[in-house]
C-alpha cells in the first residue's frame, strides 16, 4: 500500500517526526448571496459611474455615493429599507447623453376659499403645503416649488413655468423611466383639495433614450449578483439582460442570478409587455398604477424575495410583504381574473391586504415558451432556476475542495489504499450522498428516483473526464389546494 500525501516528499532522509493535516471532506459549501441594483447616479456622487461598489461595507450614505436624490440612490434606500441585512452592491449609470428628460406640467385654476392642508404625491413621496384661504393658484404654485424642492429624493425638479399658475415638473434625469413619474393630490382617504381650487396634470415632453446597459453588465461576469434589480424595460436593455443572464447561468461561468424589474401602467399595457418576454432568469412585478415607480418596485421586489432565497432557493415567496411600496388605489387593483390572466402573459403578481400593504402573490419568471414555440412550463417559476444553482454550486465547491488534483481510474480498478484515485462509481457514491443532504435542506426529494436515474462514465474521447448524468427530482410548492366537496 502506498499511502499519498500532500506536503511530506518522498525523498526525505533527514530524522525526525513530520506530520501533515487533511482537512475531512466537507459536505455542502457555505453560501453568501450578493443582491446588485444598477441604475442612474448623479455625477455628484463620490463614485463614477460603471464602478461596482459594496455598499454595504460602506459607511458612506448612497446620497454621498450616487449623488442627492438620484435613481440609484432611491433604490439602495428603498432596499435597504426593506432587507438591511442583505449583502448589497450597487453600479451607477450615467444618463444618455441624448436622452431626453420627461416633463410633465401641472395647471392650478382658482382661489381658496378655505384652508387646508395640500400634499402632492409624485412618485410616491410628497410634499406639503399649508394653503390659506384667499390664496391664488400662483401662490400655491410658487409654494408648491420651494417644497418639492425641498424633500430629498424627489424624482423632479419643480419651477414655476412662464404661466405663473403652471408648475413645472421635469424629472431629475433623462430616459424612458421618468415617463412612470406619479403625479397626483389625493391618495388617502384624509387627502383633500382646498375647496377653491383644482389642477390638471399633462406630460407635455416625453422621457426618451435611457442609458446603454452593455458595458456595465460586461462588469458583471466576473462575480456571482445572485439577485439584480433593473429599472430599465425597454427593448435593448432587456434584451441585453437576457444574453447575459443565460450567459452567466451556462455551464462555462456557471454564477447563475435572477433579474427582478417592475412594469407600471394599465392592465393592457402591462399583459402586452409580458407577451414581448421570454427568459427564466428574469421577474417582472405588476406595479399597475400605484403612486411608486417601477424602479423602486424593482429594488423592493428583490430585496424581499432575496432575503428568502438566501434562507431557502426553493420555497415560494407568496405572502412576504413589500415595504415602502404603496398599492394602487382601491379601484385601480386587478381582481382574481385579472391577475390570473398576467399569470399567463409572463408577469409576477401581487395582493394588497386589510392594511393596504403589497404582498407578493406569485413570483413567476418571464418564460413562456420553449425554443419551438410551445407554451412550456419547466421554468415557469424562479425557484426552480435558483435552486438548480444552488446544487450546482454545492457540488462544484465540493469535489473541487475535496478531490481538486486527483487521479482517475475505471471501474474495475482495485484501488490501493491510500491513494488519490477517483472512478466513475465513487462519483456517482458522492452525488448521492450530496442529494440527501439537498433533501435535508428541502431542495429535492425522491432519492430512489434519482438514484436510478444517475451515471457516471469515463469520456470516450478524453480519459481524463468523467461525463455524469445527473437527474434532480426538485421539491414543488403548493401553491394551489383545489377541492371538490359534496356535501349531503
Amino acid at each position: 500500500m502506498t499511502i499519498a500525501f500532500d506536503s511530506v516528499p518522498s525523498a526525505l532522509r533527514l530524522p525526525g517526526v513530520y506530520i501533515e493535516f487533511s482537512g475531512a471532506p466537507s459536505q455542502i459549501s457555505t453560501f453568501v448571496g450578493k443582491g446588485l441594483i444598477i441604475g442612474q447616479s448623479f455625477a455628484s456622487g463620490t463614485v463614477a459611474a460603471g464602478v461596482v461598489t459594496n455598499v454595504s461595507a460602506s459607511n458612506t450614505p448612497p446620497d454621498v455615493l450616487f449623488g442627492k436624490g438620484s435613481m440609484l440612490s432611491q433604490m439602495i434606500k428603498a432596499a435597504q429599507a426593506a432587507q438591511p441585512w442583505l449583502q448589497l452592491y450597487a453600479v451607477g449609470l450615467a444618463d444618455n447623453a441624448a436622452g431626453v428628460a420627461s416633463v410633465n406640467k401641472m395647471t392650478w385654476t382658482g382661489t381658496a376659499t378655505a384652508s387646508g392642508t395640500l400634499n402632492v404625491y409624485i412618485g410616491g413621496m410628497v410634499a406639503q403645503v399649508a394653503v390659506i384661504a384667499g390664496e391664488t393658484a400662483a401662490q400655491v404654485v410658487a409654494a408648491l416649488v420651494a417644497a418639492i424642492n425641498a424633500v430629498v429624493g424627489m424624482p423632479v425638479v419643480a419651477a414655476i413655468d412662464t404661466n405663473p399658475n403652471i408648475l413645472d415638473l421635469t424629472c431629475a434625469w433623462k430616459g424612458l423611466t421618468g415617463n412612470n413619474i406619479d403625479i397626483r393630490c389625493v391618495y388617502y382617504v384624509n387627502d383633500t383639495v382646498p375647496a377653491g381650487l383644482s389642477y390638471s396634470v399633462a406630460q407635455t415632453t416625453a422621457g426618451a433614450g435611457n442609458p446603454d446597459c452593455t458595458a456595465t453588465l460586461g462588469l458583471l461576469t466576473t462575480r456571482w449578483y445572485n439577485w439584480i434589480a433593473f429599472p430599465y424595460t425597454d427593448a435593448t436593455n432587456l434584451g441585453e439582460l437576457q444574453t447575459y443572464l443565460g450567459a452567466a447561468f451556462g455551464p462555462m461561468e456557471a454564477i447563475g442570478g435572477t433579474a427582478f424589474t417592475a412594469y407600471s401602467g394599465t392592465l393592457a399595457s402591462i399583459a402586452s409587455f409580458g407577451a414581448t418576454l421570454n427568459s427564466q432568469w428574469m421577474t417582472v412585478q405588476d406595479a399597475g398604477l400605484s403612486p411608486t415607480p417601477p424602479w423602486l418596485w424593482a429594488a423592493v421586489y428583490m430585496a424581499t424575495a432575496a432575503a428568502s432565497l438566501d434562507n431557502d432557493p426553493s420555497q415560494q415567496l407568496r405572502g412576504l410583504p413589500l415595504p415602502g411600496i404603496l398599492a394602487p388605489a382601491v379601484g385601480d387593483r386587478h381582481n382574481n381574473m385579472q391577475r390570473n390572466t398576467l399569470l399567463f402573459d409572463g408577469i409576477a403578481t401581487n395582493t394588497v391586504n386589510a392594511n393596504g400593504q403589497v404582498l407578493i402573490e406569485c413570483e413567476i419568471s418571464t418564460y413562456q415558451t420553449n425554443a419551438a414555440g410551445t407554451p412550456d412550463p419547466t421554468w415557469l417559476y424562479i425557484q426552480t432556476p435558483e435552486t438548480l444553482s444552488r446544487i450546482r454550486l454545492a457540488q462544484t465547491a465540493y469535489f473541487n475542495t475535496n478531490y481538486p488534483n486527483w487521479k482517475l481510474a475505471n471501474d474495475t480498478f482495485p484501488v490501493p489504499a491510500g491513494q488519490p484515485i477517483m472512478q466513475p462509481k465513487k462519483v456517482v457514491a458522492e452525488l448521492i450522498g450530496l442529494y440527501m443532504t439537498f433533501m435535508a435542506n428541502g431542495w429535492t426529494q425522491n432519492l430512489a428516483q434519482y438514484q436510478a436515474g444517475l451515471s457516471a462514465q469515463i469520456n470516450v474521447s478524453n480519459n481524463n473526464r468523467v461525463d455524469v448524468l445527473d437527474d434532480p427530482i426538485l421539491i414543488k410548492n403548493m401553491r394551489i389546494l383545489a377541492v371538490h366537496s359534496e356535501f349531503s
